[in-house]
This record gives structure tokens, C-alpha cells and sequence, in this order.
């Protein structure tokens, strides 16, 4: 092992519990032990203790799972009355023992605002009737129930109730009751959810969300009072040496409701400031928590505690590191975090470990390779959240995420068998057969090595002389990093295997390569616009390959994911870009999460990016765009160059037949999410 890595390799201790190394597996939604938006009830979840238990037999020193709530979504059960889910949890403390890692179960009092109301729960809730028929079954006013009446953060058009004192009480008693069952189980300790991102106790911290009058309202020591009452209740019931983390938010960054403070915007700070956060970490760590889980933000600026890839690499550090001058206990550091910098910070006493969560998702062996010296084998995180998270919300819509996402987070763009090992494994096939792949994207990479680890006889054929398809132009924005090393990490990984890779080779007739099954990943084409002088504007794929220089007034047409992605980069380069976009909001596709695209429309908003919503291109003429808004005026936007950003169309080389199968964006434009995902449904089959 390298030995800038050192440091993350030293044992420290949380209250009187030892911990054998500094790098911690911070919670992630889905990953509950007790489950996660169960229909019948949470119960132990064993593909979550799965997850765990391959992670610490790799060498993670502290595993903290997702949030278990103290009161089930469904039926109102609280967690404390389901003790057969502590007697499995006992049985799996045991195995994690035996790694050596250690194991702290958060628990959380609940969302209030921003509970992430979806478009099918919403207008139940609104509706007074359906409101009380469903509440036996999910009780929407209580998973609302905030410090204040207050609009909720995913429906603005719906209020949330004030809690009441008792049910403050009810919760207190709540947590220490399950911290007690967490305890006698073997758990090594709790964590509580939280004075971070803006969760219920959160809101409560925060003047600019809790505009209560009694005890836990007003002052400092009022509104801190809920989250100093609990570790209080707990550590009377545990006792003083049974130890309680605080995930904690150090800053706010909060601009006003829904909207976020993006790094590089001095706009005042509404929410929790550095100077409260001072006061407020000594205050929380005297009223009895014994480590602090760090990062910033609220889910109005989402991007600072789940930053997508425009975020600096170890955004929170500078903050976290503060924040630590001012109390004795252990301080963890989350947010895109590189061994590197979190080896030196913990070597320079600035924090004392490493939190990172979404890369156990995507390579459950990355600190084993990192130890064996082996970096260019770990698959990296790209920060896309297609998997794991994807919250997603635009103007006028809750969270569209779909059901079967909800119901099933923490997993992972990238690797399919993460938290769906039941339904995507590898299985070696009773038949081995001569396998055609056509195409060398990621699609084409995912479909050779599944087959190839399956026993087949794989033949990769790739028209242009590199392997990567048009992910390259995916991948080239300066942001995009950890997007150019999954690439080479593809291109790696393809040696490892028994697979025949054909260069500077279009495959024109399928039937020529004697092959049992071809499968075809051939992507998909740009589409163009019905529009005078659309051949003098640039596709988005020829741009991102710099096949163009650009000028300094750059209009993008489409305000989708990659048209606003190229509108950052020129952003970033100096330029000045537009975007014209037809529907009411930037980036309406479901399933992109919010904290991507929150970060592009506060951004675009503080920087000033002009952003035509609800308008179309009328012409393109020589450095003018001719468009027109909902009202049919049309107006002129100087550019000196047009980019098309307006959607894709596939592109199969080849129909579907018996033994003929296409995946990716050749048979349905999507994400990475849906190219290896079904790349997997289709080879697992063959």
C-alpha cells in the first residue's frame, strides 16, 4: 500500500469503542437493516446485511447503515414493538464482529418537510377525505409533521402541520427505547438522524424553518433543545459509555426555500452559518454525542450532502475541519471524499476519519485494492445517483421517482448485482456458446464481460479504433473525471477476460459472424430540428468531441441533462451560454435526481445564466438564434454558435430476432442505469 494512505489505516476510538481503521461507511437510504418502505412492515433486511457483511469482510472499519426510522411508513408500528427484527440482528452483529469492523444503527425522528411526498401520495394528502381514509395505512400528516406550519420541500403547494409537544415526547422515548434494543443486540453504538440536511430535528436547529414559541422554538437553546433531549434519553436508558453520533450538517448553505447556496455564491446563509455551527457542535457534544458525522447542507442545497460530479472533490472538508476546533470528540468528514485527502486531513489532525458512501456501492472491494496497491482495478462512483438515489422533482411535479425505485434504493448504476443480488448474479451457463457483441460502448463492455465470466466465447467489434462508444463524448466535460477513469476502468477490465476485441471493424451482416447470439449496442443517433438554418448549428456529441471551436456567445437548444451540462462547461471555460428550453423547467425526465439538478438551476440562477424556459427556435440564422416564447413573440438571442442538444433516437444495426438481442440506447435511450442494468436482464438469459 502506498504510504500517503497511512493514516487511514490507524485505530481510533468513538467514546470507548475501538475502531480499526478511519475509514467509515456512511448511511445511505435503502440500506436499513430494518428495511425500507416495506408494504407489510420493516422487517430485517437481508439483502441490506448482505451488503455489510461483504463490505466489512473488506476491510471498512465502521459500518453505519441507512436511516431506520423509529415509526414504520406503513401502519404506524413503532420500532421498538418488533423484537423479533433485534433477534436477527443480534445473529448478524455476530458475523460482522467476526470481520473486526464495528457496526452504529441510525435512527431517525423523521423528515418533516422534507419528506419526499410523490406525485401519487400528494393529492391523497391534499384531500381531506382520502387524507383520513388512507391514514391507518400511512399517516401523511405525521411524516409531514414539521416545527412549524411551513410549505413541504417537494410539494410547495401543500403545508405541513406543526408537531406537537407530545408527539416531540413520544419520539424522545422512541429513541432511547430502540437505542436500548440496538444495544442489548450487540449494536456497537447508535447514530442519530439528525441536525443535518434538513431533516425533522434539523428544521427544529433552524430559526429560518421553526417559528415555534414554546420551549423547542425562539432561542438557541430551544431550538437545539429536541436534539440535546435525545442523546440525553438515550444515554439514561444505555448508559454514558454506550456511544451516540450526530450526523451534522456544519453550514446550511441555504438560500431561501428550494433553493441552495452552489460553491462560489456569497449570497447570505439562512440557515445553519459557521458562526452558529461553532457554538452549536461544542453545545450538542456537552449535551452528550460522542463523535460528529460531518458535511453540509439541507435538501434545499442537496448537492453539498449528495454532490453530483459538478461539486469539488472533498467539498465539505475545509468546513468540516473547522468545525472540529471547536469540540474534543471524533470528527468524520463525508462528501466525495479521496483517500488522498482524507489520509492527509486525518494526518494533519484536521478530522479523524473518513466517511464515504456511494463507492461500497459501486466496487464493495475498493479499500482491499487500495491496500494491495491495485487503484486502477477500483471501479470508480461517478456521482450520477441514477441508482442509488434518484429523488427527482421539476416545476409544477412532487418527486416523479418511480415506485419500484423507491421501494428499492441503494443500488447502483454501475454494478447491478448491488442490493439485487437475487435478481442479477453470475451463474456460469449450461451451455457455452459463440457470442457476438456489436458495439463497443459501455453497453457493448457490460455485455462481453458478463458473458465472458458466464464461460461464453465472447467477439466484441468496434467500428472506430477505441472502445467507449459516444461515453467518450459523455465523458469529456472537465467535471467529468471520474467518468473518463470508468472508461479506462472498462477498457482494463476487458483484458481480464477471454474476449476478442475487434477494432476499425462495422459490422454490416450479422449472419457473416457465425455467431449462437449477437447482441447489438450500437447506441443511438442524434436527433436534428424542423427549423430554417439548422445545418449551421452543432450536435452536442460534436461539440463534447471538440470538433468545433466555440465563441464566446453560445446558445445551447434543449435544456435536458446534457444541454445543461454543456451550458456549465462553456460556463466554466469563460463563455457565455444560453439555453432554450420547450418545457416549463430544466431537466424534467424522471428519474434524474434532484441533487444533480438542483445544482444546475441554482447555478445557472446565481451566475446568471440566461435560461429561456417554455420557448422554441423559430430559425437559426448567421450569429442569431430566432426564437419564440409561450406567447408567440419571437425575439433574437446573439450567438456565434448553436449547439443541438434535442434528444436521441436508437440506432440497432440489426432488428430483434430469435438469437439477435439489443440493449442500451439501442433498443431504448436512457442512462448508464439502463444500458448495464439491461445488459444484464439480456445476458443472464444466454
Amino acid at each position: 500500500m502506498d504510504q500517503k494512505y497511512e493514516a487511514l489505516f490507524t485505530p481510533w476510538k468513538v467514546g470507548n469503542v475501538e475502531i480499526k481503521n478511519r475509514i467509515v461507511m456512511c448511511p445511505m437510504g435503502g440500506t436499513s437493516l430494518f428495511g425500507w418502505f416495506e408494504l407489510t412492515g420493516c422487517k430485517f433486511d437481508k439483502e441490506a446485511a448482505k451488503l455489510f457483511l461483504e463490505r466489512a469482510n473488506n476491510h471498512v472499519g465502521l459500518i453505519i447503515p441507512g436511516i431506520a426510522p423509529l415509526r414504520d411508513t406503513f401502519w404506524g408500528k413503532w420500532l421498538w414493538q418488533n423484537p423479533k427484527m433485534f433477534e436477527d440482528l443480534r445473529e448478524f452483529m455476530d458475523e460482522i464482529h467476526k470481520t473486526g469492523a464495528k457496526l452504529f444503527i441510525q435512527l431517525t425522528a423523521g423528515m418533516g418537510r422534507s419528506w419526499a411526498i410523490t406525485e401519487l401520495v400528494g393529492p391523497l394528502h391534499k384531500n381531506k377525505v382520502t387524507r383520513a381514509i388512507i391514514k391507518p395505512i400511512i399517516d401523511t400528516s405525521h411524516e409531514l409533521a414539521s416545527p412549524s406550519a411551513q410549505p413541504a420541500r417537494w410539494a410547495p403547494d401543500i403545508e405541513c402541520p406543526e408537531m406537537t409537544v407530545e408527539q416531540i415526547h413520544e419520539i424522545i422515548e422512541a429513541f432511547a427505547k430502540t437505542a436500548k434494543l440496538c444495544k442489548d443486540a450487540g449494536v456497537d453504538g447508535v447514530e442519530i438522524h439528525a441536525v443535518h440536511e434538513g431533516y425533522l430535528l434539523d428544521q427544529f436547529a433552524i430559526e429560518f424553518f421553526n417559528k415555534r414559541t414554546d420551549e423547542y422554538g425562539g432561542s438557541f437553546e430551544n431550538r437545539y433543545r429536541f436534539a440535546a433531549e435525545v442523546v440525553k434519553a438515550i444515554k439514561e436508558r444505555c448508559g454514558e459509555d454506550f456511544p451516540v453520533s450526530l450526523r451534522y450538517s456544519v453550514e446550511s448553505k441555504l438560500k431561501g426555500f428550494r433553493e441552495g447556496i452552489v460553491p462560489g455564491d456569497d449570497a447570505p446563509e439562512m440557515g445553519r452559518n459557521m458562526e452558529e455551527s461553532e457554538r452549536a457542535a461544542k453545545y450538542l457534544q456537552d449535551a452528550g454525542y460522542d463523535m460528529l458525522n460531518a458535511d453540509n447542507g439541507t435538501y434545499d442545497s442537496w448537492y453539498w450532502s449528495h454532490p453530483p460530479m459538478y461539486m469539488p472533490q472533498n467539498c465539505n472538508l475545509e468546513d468540516v475541519a473547522h468545525i472540529k476546533k471547536f469540540v474534543d470528540i471524533p470528527v468524520v468528514c463525508a462528501g466525495r471524499m479521496e483517500p488522498d485527502a482524507g489520509a492527509q486531513a486525518i494526518a494533519d489532525g484536521k478530522i479523524d476519519a473518513m466517511g464515504v458512501a456511494r463507492q461500497f456501492l459501486v466496487d464493495p472491494a475498493w479499500i482491499t485494492k487500495m491496500i494491495e496497491d491495485r487503484l486502477e482495478d477500483i471501479k470508480p462512483c461517478i456521482c450520477c445517483h441514477s441508482g442509488c438515489f434518484n429523488f427527482s422533482s421539476s416545476k409544477g411535479h412532487y418527486n416523479t421517482q418511480d415506485l419500484t425505485d423507491t421501494m428499492g434504493l441503494a443500488r447502483c448504476a454501475l454494478n447491478a448485482e448491488t442490493m439485487q443480488s437475487k435478481k442479477h448474479y453470475i451463474e456460469k451457463a449450461k451451455k457455452i456458446k459463440n457470442i457476438a457483441v456489436i458495439g463497443g460502448g459501455i453497453g457493448g463492455m457490460e455485455a462481453a464481460i458478463v458473458c465472458a465470466k458466464r464461460g461464453h466465447n465472447v467477439t466484441l467489434y468496434e467500428k472506430s479504433d477505441k472502445l467507449g462508444g459516444v461515453f467518450i463524448a459523455a465523458a469529456a466535460p472537465s467535471f467529468k473525471e471520474k467518468d473518463r477513469d470508468l472508461i479506462a476502468w472498462y477498457r482494463r477490465e476487458i483484458t481480464r477476460y477471454p474476449i476478442t476485441v475487434k477494432l476499425n471493424t462495422e459490422v454490416k451482416d450479422i449472419a457473416s459472424l457465425g455467431a449462437d447470439e449477437v447482441i447489438v449496442a450500437t447506441g443511438s443517433t442524434a436527433n436534428s430540428i424542423p427549423v430554417p438554418g439548422a445545418d449551421k448549428a452543432i450536435q452536442a456529441v460534436d461539440f463534447l468531441l471538440g470538433k468545433r471551436q466555440m465563441g464566446q456567445n453560445v446558445t445551447i437548444i434543449g435544456g435536458g441533462l446534457t444541454g445543461c451540462e454543456i451550458a456549465y462547461e462553456l460556463y466554466l471555460q469563460g463563455k457565455n451560454p444560453t439555453i432554450v428550453e420547450m418545457q416549463d423547467d430544466l431537466i424534467t425526465t424522471p428519474g434524474i435526481a434532484l441533487a444533480n439538478t438542483s445544482f444546475l438551476r441554482d447555478f445557472f440562477k446565481a451566475n446568471q445564466v440566461p435560461v429561456h424556459l417554455e420557448t422554441g427556435v423559430k430559425e437559426i440564422k448567421d450569429g442569431v438564434v430566432v426564437a419564440a416564447g409561450k406567447d408567440g413573440e419571437t425575439f433574437e438571442i446573439a450567438a456565434e454558435n448553436v449547439i443541438l442538444s434535442v434528444g436521441y433516437k436508437p440506432a440497432p444495426v440489426a432488428p430483434k430476432a430469435k438469437h439477435v438481442h439489443i440493449i442500451g440506447d439501442a433498443n431504448k435511450v436512457g442512462n448508464l442505469r439502463s444500458v448495464i442494468w439491461g445488459a444484464w436482464d439480456v445476458c443472464m438469459k444466454l
